[in-house]
Formats: structure tokens, C-alpha cells, sequence
């Protein structure tokens, strides 16, 4: 049975690497700032490093899906229960990474408690614990993730344009002041303008391009993205082992590390294609705008100790820069969230089922 427990929760991990790894670059390769591959190897790195520090980040985590505070402890710490559960997601996940879907594995774990906990004693399942902790930062997270995606991109539109350039200038020779005082400047100036204005000044000490700056911006709010889902979605996953008393927290978060950068290599293709390029077509500032807005929420909940979904929030935030600029892809949209809706009774039926034959 401890054989078969590491088995699944590793399973668990695999798939989730698959479905959510590539998340937080689907803006970057939507919006073509940089190539498949190139995006999946930045991705794999973030991570792992979110996987590894998790342990430190995002400790209340592990406490909060071992299942207390739903079931009694006798009923939650049962290796048939956290095999259940763990079954119940895996299977959940796999399927939908399969088909190319973006769930939630956070919403597959609460499924499987649900399931495997109605399976064991349905009369001690603490449904008001379970809508507190879980479910209402679930289903509220990519609401406000949408309504701040929104106002990101209509702020972010403010900004010059992607053919714009900066420069900076050398001081001025000297500024005149009351009663004929020449005051020597010894401050360089920064001018933002058109490239055609770039281009006639007289050796500016620097020039770089906007369009440059907001790139580099671009990869690396996508690598804090999946820095923050691994710091968030790890200790729930080594929260199968550490419950089970098999592993050690250390020993759990590092095995749950190096398997979920494996499946995230292997297998984020189809899910990459639908958040990329199915949803709704990106430009570099819809991207960055979604993703200033994930990271931010995502590693506001992990410091919480809130189980909100990465999923959710990215396709959040991606649904409010889309809205913004009337480019959002309904029956893509639609699938995505009928996969939302269907991934808890999924994944309970799931661990009801494995609950029952063990």
C-alpha cells in the first residue's frame, strides 16, 4: 500500500507538471515573444526553484490538504483515503491534460477529498470548513483576477508605443535663474519618443527600445508565475505523502519537484496550445498585463495559506486583458470553463470509486 501511495502521488505530480507548468509562459508564447522551446526550458527552471522553496514559501499549504479539519483524523490519515483521494485527482488531471483542457489541480485535490470523504463517512464531511477554506477563494480568484486583468491592460494601453525608443541625453549646458545666475545641471535627461526623433538627435549616451524593455519585463513576470504556481501547488501535492507518514516534508517536496518539471517537459504541449493561442490572441502588453496580475495574486494567497488555482487566475486574468480588447475566443472559453465545472464531481466520483474497491 506505501508502494502504491508514492506511485500515485507521484502520478498526481506528472500530470500536474503537464497541465500547469507552462502556464505562466502561455502569454510569452502567445503573443510570440519567444518560441516553444525556449519558453517550456524558462518555465521548467521557475519551477523547479518554486518547488524546491516551497518548503520555506508556502508551509500552511501542506497542513491545509492533508484533510484536517473535513474528516476526523482517523478517517483522513488512512492510507486508503489518501490513496483515494490521490487517484481521484491524478485521474482527473490526466484526462483533462489529455484533451488539451487547463484545470485546476487545486479544484481535482478538493474533489478528491470530497469523494473519497463521502465515501467513508458522509455524515462527518465539514462542508462549512470545506466552503470556507477551499472553495470560496477558488471560486472568487478569477473573478477578481479578470476585473484586475481588465484594469491592467486599459493602464498598461497608456503607455508609448511599441516603435518607441528612449534616449538619454547629456545635461543641459546650464539653466538660467532670478537676477541672471547661469546654474550648471550635471543631471542626464531620459526623453521617450518616436523613433524618427531618436534618430536625429546628436550621440545620445543611451538608447534602448520600449518594445525591448517590455519583452524582458514580459519573461520575467512569467517566470514569477510559475515560481509562485510551484510555491502554491507543491506542498498540496507532498501533502499525499506527508499525511501518509511514508516521507518526510523535505524528502516529499523534492521528489514532487523534480517529477512535476518532468512531466511539464514531456507532455505541457496541448494545454500550452489552448492557453496560447486558442483562448484569444495576445500582443506583449495583454501578456504582461495577465501576468503581473497572476503573480500577484498567486503569491499573495501562497503568503495567506489560501488554496487559490493558478489556472483559474491565469485564464482569469487572460479572459480580462481579452475582454479588454475584444479579441476573446467564446467557444474556446467555453470548453475551458465547462472543464472548470466538471473537475470537482470528476474527481469525487473518482476517489468515491477507489475509495469503495479498497
Amino acid at each position: 500500500m506505501e508502494y502504491l501511495l508514492i506511485a500515485v502521488a507521484l502520478f498526481l505530480a506528472f500530470g500536474n507538471g503537464a497541465n500547469d507548468n507552462f502556464k505562466g509562459f502561455a502569454t510569452v508564447w502567445g503573443s510570440e515573444s519567444l518560441g516553444y522551446r525556449q519558453a517550456l526550458l524558462l518555465a521548467t527552471l521557475a519551477t523547479l526553484a518554486g518547488s524546491l522553496l516551497s518548503l520555506f514559501l508556502a508551509s500552511g499549504l501542506a497542513q491545509q490538504f492533508s484533510g484536517k479539519g473535513l474528516l476526523p483524523q482517523a478517517i483522513v490519515s488512512a492510507p486508503q483515503f489518501i490513496l483515494s483521494v490521490g487517484i481521484g485527482a491524478a485521474l482527473t488531471v490526466i484526462i483533462a491534460t489529455r484533451v488539451g483542457l487547463p484545470i485546476s489541480t487545486t479544484h481535482a485535490l478538493i474533489g478528491g477529498l470530497i469523494g473519497a470523504g463521502w465515501a467513508a463517512s458522509p455524515d462527518e464531511v465539514q462542508f462549512t470548513q470545506l466552503g470556507n477554506s477551499f472553495l470560496l477563494p477558488l471560486l472568487f480568484s478569477p473573478v477578481v483576477a479578470a476585473l484586475l486583468g481588465l484594469v491592467a491592460y486599459r493602464l498598461l494601453r497608456l503607455r508609448p508605443t511599441a516603435k518607441d525608443c528612449a534616449c538619454v541625453l547629456p545635461p543641459q549646458a546650464g539653466l538660467a535663474l532670478p537676477g541672471g545666475t547661469l546654474l550648471s545641471l550635471a543631471t542626464p535627461q531620459l526623453l521617450i519618443a518616436d523613433d524618427a526623433t531618436c534618430d536625429r538627435l546628436a550621440q545620445p549616451r543611451a538608447r534602448f527600445s520600449i518594445a525591448r524593455v517590455q519583452d524582458h519585463l514580459h519573461i520575467l513576470s512569467a517566470g514569477l508565475i510559475c515560481f509562485a504556481r510551484a510555491v502554491n501547488d507543491t506542498p498540496k501535492l507532498a501533502a499525499l505523502l506527508v499525511a501518509a507518514h511514508l516521507l518526510q516534508a523535505q524528502l516529499s517536496i523534492a521528489l514532487i519537484a523534480v517529477v512535476m518539471a518532468l512531466g511539464g517537459l514531456l507532455f505541457a504541449r496541448r494545454v500550452a496550445e489552448t492557453m496560447s493561442r486558442r483562448v484569444t490572441r495576445m500582443d506583449p502588453t495583454q501578456g504582461l498585463s495577465a501576468n503581473l496580475i497572476t503573480a500577484t495574486l498567486v503569491l499573495g494567497a501562497s503568503q495567506f495559506g489560501l488554496p487559490v488555482s493558478t489556472t483559474h487566475v491565469s485564464v482569469g486574468a487572460i479572459i480580462g486583458v481579452g475582454a479588454g480588447a475584444d479579441t476573446l475566443n467564446w467557444g474556446a472559453l467555453r470548453n475551458v470553463l465547462l472543464s472548470w465545472v466538471a473537475t470537482l464531481p470528476m474527481a469525487a466520483g473518482f476517489a468515491w470509486l477507489a475509495l469503495t474497491f479498497f
